[in-house]
Order: C-alpha cells, then structure tokens, then sequence
C-alpha cells in the first residue's frame, strides 16, 4: 500500500516532525511505503502529483487546518490529532489499511460511495474544527510573538526599561528624523524596542486573518485581517480578534454557499466576497462588538495587574498543571496561548504569567532527563537515549520532549510532572520573574526580569519532579509481579532494582 500523509502541529516545531518519524516507524514495520509532508514552521515540501496519483490512503495528523487539502479528495482519509500518531503510528497505519478496504472510489462527480455494512469514516466533530482554526491562528501568531517580544526585550536590556517610545521621547523623535547614533547603546535599544513593537501590532489582524482563512480559505483573509485591525482600533485586542477571525470566516463560508450567475462566478472571490465581508466585519467590529469586547479586555488586565499573594500563588499552580498535563497538547496550549494573549496588553501581571508558563512547561523534558541519570535502572536503553535529548529540548522550552516516557508510563510520569510543574508556576510567580519573550527556554533568561527567580523555580520543580517519578518507578518496581509471590522473591527484586 502507498501512504500519503501531512502532519501539523500549532507551533510547527516539534510535533510535526515527531508525528512524521512515527508514521514513517509503522509504515516501514507494517510493509507500505509512505511519503509525509511535514507542514512545520520551516515550510514543507508539497507532495508531487505523481505521488498523489500513485496513493492508496492519506493520513492528516494535524492539529491545524492541513493546507491545500483538496490535494486528497480522490483518496480514503484518516483524520487525527498529531499526538495520536506520536503515540500510536501503528494504530492510524491499520486505520488507514480498513479505509481502503472500505472505499469506493467515487463516479464522475458523485460522492464516494461506502459499502453495505461498513462504518463511514466520521469527520471531526465541531469542537475540533473550532480548536483546528483557532490553532491555526495562534501558529502563524507564534512568530511575530517570537520575534516582537525578543526584540523588545533587548531593547530593555540595552537601555532599561524606561524605553516606552511615546511621541513625545526626544530619542525617538531623533532616531525618526534620521539622527541614530550607532555608538549610542541606549538608541540602539530604543532601535529594538520600536522593531519589536512594530511586530507586536501585526499580533491581533494576523490572528484574526488566518483564524478566518483556516475556515473560508484565502477570500476569508481580508476580512480576517480589517476585522483584527479595527480590534486593535476600538481596544479589544486579542479578544476581539478572536472573535472578528471567526465572524469573518463565517460570513465568508455562508457566502461561498450562494448560488449566483455565471457571469459573477469569477469575480465573487477576489471582488465581491472580499468587498461585502470586509464591509460587514468592519461595521460589526466597529459598532457593536468591539468597545464590548474592550471593556472585558480592559477588565482582564486590570486584573491580572492586580494579581498578588495568594492568587497569583494559584493562577501559578493551575498553569503549572495545565502546561504539563499534555506537553504540547490541548490544555497546553489553551495555557500558552493565555499567556501570550497577554503579553499584547504589557502588562507586569501577564510578563509574570508569561514567565511561569514557560519554566513550567521546561520541567517535563529536564525532569525526565535527569531522571534517567538519577536511576538509570528505571529506564529501557531507548528511554535513556531519549532522556539525553530531553535536556536540550527542556533547556529551549520544548515540552514534547517528555512525550515518550509519558506515553510509555502515563500514570506514574504525567503526575509527577504535573506536581513538579506546579510548584515551579507557584515559585516563578512569588518570586517575580517576568517575560516578554513567548520562546526561548534558558536562551532569552539575560533579557528577563529576576532571571534568578525563573531559575531556582525551574530548577526546584524539576527536582520535584524528578523525585517523584523515581519513587513512583521504584514502588511499581517493588510490588509483587503477582499474587502469591513469597518474601524471598520480593527481597530479591528490590536488591535488583537497588543494585
């Protein structure tokens, strides 16, 4: 059998090309060939006509709208989230080896056909629609994230934070007339903070826009991006790019929907739906959704400003538990994306909201790796190779990498790093440690605020951690393999296991 398949996850980093290795593992094992575009954040090498033309099956583990689907209308799909394949590549391999055995190839323009008896192969459901485009968005945000709030942050390192660029700053008004001084470190900072804010200000019509194209396709992308830039406009932010994305995707999916003249057909996409959406999403944004919107937005930092003591103790620890719960996963990235969505706002609350999410989502690969030195015993040969990666992938904010052993022994490694990853999101934030960068893991530590902070809570959480997972693995090790087993064959073990 040949396989194609595309694998894509929200950041595009790490899921992606880990999804593709374990399908291309359990197509090799299982006997078929398979081909995989790996849509990431590198890019991705579209698959050829030839080999769509050749395949049998394709395969979509992606988290977000796989692009250009229409590719693989002619074939049988299985469609699953990335981490499905991480875990069970050999499970999709024999979902999709059951749909071409169910398939019916369609006739001339009518729909596929499914045989007497068998299971249509079921569509995802709405919420995961909702969550694939919303997804979508926060991947394509990721970057202007990453490199806004870096450049940001190495304006303040340079020239402090009294650096804000008001209208007013004689240093900004200098370096706009064109009088940079390049021996000056303070303009060169000032120089980075505006960059930085510059990308900062693409965050909400980009979200918007490809929240929007994720659900309608390219004619949804002007509507998406207007609708984002008037959220800007009357103070909704985030939020109400949120929601100007998935009006505009709406209105352009029911609009593609209308039967209209021959004569129309060929200018509705790049005429007419644009014009009347955008007109639409403008009007609604301006007038009735975007200063309600601003209010809440308003609320909500206010909010998060006014954190202290006991609550932001425990907004720490819920982010703790959320951003290692999965590694990657769903609540991962509803804790992640909170985050970011504040760092938009500038806020000192949400900088030390950023702060905890990232040293908590570094514990489970750097828990796991120390581990693996720690009591080696407890670890296969493979598990072991794996924890020296993990230090790496902890070390640059890359949870997934803890994703083998969780899958291996979910329910003695996912508490334990759940624990571990609460009491660092608690520690972070009592220490104030603060963030302006989305990504970085140690490597952007010089551009924080108590960089020492972020650090001891990393460190602790992660021997938590780590000594919690050993104890689990030690005591399951201990027990009886079965009923009945005598006092000798168990004081056996246990000097093994010690050993």
């Amino acid at each position: 059998m040949k396989i194609v398949a595309v694998t894509a996850c929200p950041t595009g980093i790490a899921h992606t090309y880990m999804a593709a290795e374990a399908l291309e593992a359990a197509a090799e094992e299982a006997g078929h060939e398979i081909v995989v575009e790996t849509q990431g954040s590198a890019g991705s090498t579209p698959l050829t006509a030839e080999q769509l033309a050749e395949a049998d099956v394709a395969i979509f583990a992606a988290d977000v709208e796989v692009r250009d689907k229409d590719r693989f209308a002619h074939l049988p799909q299985v469609s699953v989230g990335v981490k499905k394949a991480i875990s069970g590549g050999d499970l999709l391999v024999a979902q999709a080896e059951e749909a071409v055995k169910n398939h019916v190839p369609a006739a001339t323009g009518a729909p596929a056909a499914t045989p007497a008896g068998a299971k249509a192969p079921a569509g995802p459901g709405a919420a995961s629609k909702v969550r694939a485009w919303l997804m979508t968005g926060v991947s394509h945000v990721i970057p202007f994230v990453a490199a806004g709030g870096l450049l940001i942050a190495l304006g303040f390192a340079l020239g402090g934070y009294q650096i804000n660029l008001p209208d007013d700053d004689p240093l900004y008004k200098t370096i706009l007339d064109g009088g940079f001084s390049a021996g000056s470190i303070t303009a060169w900072g000032a120089l980075a903070f505006g960059i930085g804010s510059a990308a900062f200000n693409f965050l909400v019509p980009v979200l918007a826009g490809y929240i929007a194209y994720a659900m309608a396709d390219r004619p949804a992308l002007v509507p998406g991006f207007v609708g984002g830039a008037v959220a800007v406009t009357t103070g909704a932010g985030f939020l109400g790019g949120l929601v100007a994305g998935f009006v505009a995707g709406g209105l352009v999916m029911w609009i593609k929907t209308w039967r209209v003249p021959r004569a129309l057909a060929g200018i509705m996409p790049v005429l007419v739906i644009p014009l009347l959406s955008t007109a639409v999403v403008g009007l609604l944004m301006y007038v009735i959704v975007g200063r309600p919107i601003a209010l809440i937005t308003e609320g909500l930092t206010n909010w998060l400003n006014g954190l202290s003591g006991t609550n932001a103790v425990l907004l720490g620890i819920l982010l703790g538990l959320m951003m290692c719960f999965d590694m990657g996963g769903p609540v991962n990235k509803a804790a992640y994306t909170f985050a970011v969505a504040g760092l938009s706002t500038g806020s000192e609350g949400a900088l030390t909201i950023m702060a905890a999410v990232m040293a908590a989502g570094m514990v489970p690969p750097l828990a796991m790796a120390l581990a693996t030195v720690v009591r080696k015993s407890l670890f296969t040969d493979v598990e072991r190779e794996n924890g020296r990666a993990a230090w790496l992938l902890g070390a640059s904010f890359i949870s997934e990498g803890a994703i083998p052993f969780a899958a291996a022994d979910p329910f003695r490694v996912i508490p334990s790093i759940m624990v571990g990853g609460a009491v660092t999101g608690a520690l972070s934030m009592t220490l104030g440690a603060t963030l302006r960068a989305p990504h970085g893991g140690i490597f952007v530590v010089p551009l924080m605020g108590n960089p020492l902070g972020f650090l001891v809570a990393v460190v602790i959480g992660t021997l938590v951690a780590t000594a919690l997972v050993v104890a689990l693995k030690t005591f399951a090790r201990r027990r009886p393999v079965q009923a009945g087993t005598s006092t000798t064959e168990t004081v056996t073990e246990r000097e093994t296991v010690s050993a």
